[in-house]
């Protein structure tokens, strides 16, 4: 692979960041350009539905105007992206500006999903800063938010609409929020917890309708003068599309679909972030939607764009979230069927659930004991026997 002299990357968020700052690190000193559709600098997103929605912290990008300065990066905020040409090695830009790519690094995230359900229009979603303030407002003002899915987000959300001294109700259509994800024990500590706090969470519901007044659903009317959709994220693939790229089915989780090196079918574009569906060599082809990974392959794509092949796609997932008392990082990759073993005391929120699949360790979550992910990362993939599972305290 010869050394590129055009990078352009498209996108503004982490990855994107993250793309740049390894970049130039790897002593890249071509022509450097980001184009990201918000005005805003990449910033972090996961204070959105946390301490930034809470009202615990004001907004920071995650670097100034300065920093890309120094690192003489071209920037173009504010900016969609019209198409890419791949036989020119162009990007298009709405105003019909064209910027040649040796390199072409695609972070351009996701969208939240909105249902096709009357009256939708009344709802609001929670992606950008903007999403953010406005409804940290909201929830200012008191009164009662809905939450259409009990999902991360939405269990954040109602957290968040409690700490502000409102009322949420979650609205969920499965047995339990995340019971797919958790398994039943855990999903379950999690509805406890929330209706402890004061959160009504109402499960094996249907959402048929929202209005002014609140959400309609299977189960009768709930009133609320905010609704919130949390129903998940659709990754922002049209452009990829349009340019040939390869996607990933929906029932594969969407996205792009990229190899270990997070190269697309293209072998001048790679794809980071929510968007990539990305070849991981440890657990196999997913798409993951978090904090971590978006820095994690953003740096990943800068090594492999500049020709680093033993760079590859090797960690495991992670994630964290803070809901009351409720603080906790996940490692790995469990599915539905997983066994789930629990050491230590849910009551106390302290202790560590292990996710296995014929004994083999797939994921693990730690809750109120820390210190201790790193161990949990080099026990995924490890054959145990359950019984000697600890809370790692001991």
């Amino acid at each position: 692979m010869t050394t590129p002299e055009q990078i352009v990357i498209v996108g503004g968020g982490l990855a994107a960041a993250n793309a740049v700052e390894a970049l130039r690190e790897r002593s890249h000193a071509g022509r450097l350009t980001l184009v990201g559709r918000e005005r805003r600098l990449p910033y972090e997103r996961p204070p959105l539905s946390k301490e930034l929605l809470k009202g615990d912290q004001e907004f920071e990008v995650a670097h100034d105007e300065a920093w890309y300065a120094e690192r003489d990066v071209e920037l173009h905020l504010g900016e969609a992206v019209a198409a890419i040409d791949a036989d020119a090695g162009e990007v298009v830009l709405g105003s019909d500006r064209r910027l040649p790519f040796d390199r072409l690094l695609l972070a351009t995230g996701a969208r939240p999903r909105v249902p096709d359900l009357p009256g939708v229009e009344h709802a609001v979603t929670l992606r950008t800063v903007e999403d953010s303030l406005a409804l940290r407002d909201r929830l200012g003002a008191g009164g009662t938010v809905a939450l259409v899915g009990g999902g991360w987000i939405g269990l954040e959300v109602a957290a968040a609409a409690v700490a502000h001294g409102g009322r949420a109700v979650v609205l969920e259509r499965d047995e339990a929020p995340l019971g797919r994800v958790l398994g039943p024990r855990i999903a379950s500590y999690l509805v406890d917890l929330h209706r402890g706090h004061g959160v009504d969470v109402r499960t094996g519901v249907t959402v048929e309708s929202i209005g002014p007044d609140g959400v309609r659903t299977s189960a009768g009317l709930v009133e609320a003068g905010t609704v919130v959709l949390a129903v998940g994220a659709v990754p922002e693939t049209a452009l990829a599309e349009a340019a040939g790229l390869a996607i990933a089915a929906p029932e594969q989780g969407g996205g792009i679909v990229v190899d270990e090196h997070l190269r697309t079918s293209d072998p001048r574009v790679f794809a980071a972030g929510d968007v990539a569906n990305a070849l991981n060599v440890r657990v196999g082809q997913l798409r993951v939607e978090h904090w971590d990974n978006a820095i994690r392959q953003g740096q990943l794509a800068a090594a492999t764009m500049l020709g680093e092949e033993d760079a590859v796609y090797d960690w495991l997932p992670y994630f964290f979230t803070d809901q009351f008392e409720f603080s906790m990082e996940y490692v790995g990759h469990s599915a539905p069927g997983d066994e789930v073993v629990v050491r230590g005391d849910l009551a106390a929120h302290e202790f560590i659930a292990y996710w296995l699949r014929d004994r083999v360790v797939t994921a693990a979550m730690n809750v109120g004991i820390w210190d201790v992910n790193d161990r949990l990362r080099e026990l995924v993939g490890q054959r145990v026997d359950p019984g000697e599972l600890t809370d790692l305290r001991q």
